[in-house]
């Protein structure tokens, strides 16, 4: 191996290691920037129950919440949900529908980032279903509706009239590319005698 071309294999390595580790860095600088700079705070996983035991209706409270949706720019797909806002009172559980179209000519595996807003918000406002806590496949031209069910705590300060729910579908890459894969060809084998 000439000096040149083992320099040259040693850059690639780098670049491709350098690559990996950008890759990986996206989803921390995402959520850095959303709470940081935009004051958003991302959520996963349902309520659990002992997030809503106790929980009574606020009749005489209403807070506006406020539904968006929007794609990475790498996935072939419309998302957006069905209603712009809802009226909602404090302890009571409501239910929203997004609907998410595939316009690519195959199969596409997307997962959903929820983010709350203000972030003084996040922490009363509890999803008990999400199309968010599991991977969403559609296939060409499929069209699908996905409800997300929700519960604001009556403790949510005062102060706080709307909350803003937003998703951002992206593209799982690594389920999307096992849709397409070969599958493994199983064959029998026999020994010989």
């Amino acid at each position: 191996m000439t000096p040149a071309l083992a320099s040259t294999l040693k850059k690639i390595a780098l670049i491709s290691a350098g690559s990996f580790v950008f890759a990986f860095s996206l989803v921390p600088m995402y959520n850095i920037a959303c709470k940081k700079v935009f004051g958003i705070k991302l959520q996963s996983g349902p309520a659990g129950s002992e997030q809503l035991a106790g929980v009574k209706v606020d009749p005489k409270r209403t807070v506006h919440v406020l539904f968006d949706g929007t794609v990475n720019s790498r996935l072939r797909w419309n998302f957006k949900p069905m209603q712009l806002s809802l009226d909602v009172h404090p302890g009571q559980l409501y239910e929203a529908r997004y609907i998410a179209r595939n316009n690519a000519e195959y199969a596409i595996v997307g997962n959903a980032a929820p983010s709350i807003a203000p972030e003084e918000a996040s922490g009363y406002f509890s999803k008990t279903e999400c199309f968010c806590f599991t991977q969403q496949m559609l296939k060409a031209g499929e069209q699908r509706e996905m409800p997300v069910r929700f519960i604001v705590n009556p403790a949510l300060p005062a102060d706080v009239g709307t909350i803003t729910l937003s998703y951002t579908f992206y593209i799982n890459d690594t389920a999307t590319a096992q849709l397409t894969a070969p599958s493994p060809v199983v064959t029998n084998a026999h020994s010989a005698p």
